[in-house]
């Protein structure tokens, strides 16, 4: 796999693990309340769902990091694997803006790293 595809999904994947723990264990706290722009009310409120949520994003990270293991070995599955996960990051920013259009900051900041992931797989098997 080409080296630039290997930093962007390793970047992307490392940057859902952080998106995890702030969603997932970090929630309630200021800091992430206000990288969230949630109140402490909604935030508690919304805890069980933000908790859920981290856990997709650290599935992502996992499929996109199973896709860099495999990647040496079996390039063809390596390459899936890392379009499934890296892919899915970038559609869900996209989705996250296209919702709402305030959002395209978090939105560069959680698509940028799976749409060069992305971009570099497809060049790299070009």
């Amino acid at each position: 796999m080409d080296t630039a595809a290997v930093v962007f999904a390793a970047g992307a994947a490392l940057l859902h693990v952080y998106i995890w723990v702030l969603e997932s264990f970090r929630w309630t706290e200021p800091a992430t309340r206000k990288t969230f722009g949630t109140s402490a009310a909604d935030a508690e409120v919304t805890k069980p769902l933000a908790y859920n949520q981290g856990f997709y994003n650290l599935f992502l990270a996992v499929i996109t990091v199973a896709g860099l293991v495999a990647g040496g070995a079996r390039t063809d599955v390596g390459t899936a694997l890392v379009l499934a996960g890296a892919g899915s990051m970038l559609a869900a920013a996209l989705v996250l803006v296209a919702h709402d259009r305030r959002m395209v900051r978090a939105a560069l900041t959680q698509g940028t790293f799976p749409a060069l992931a992305v971009l570099f797989v497809l060049l790299a098997r070009a």
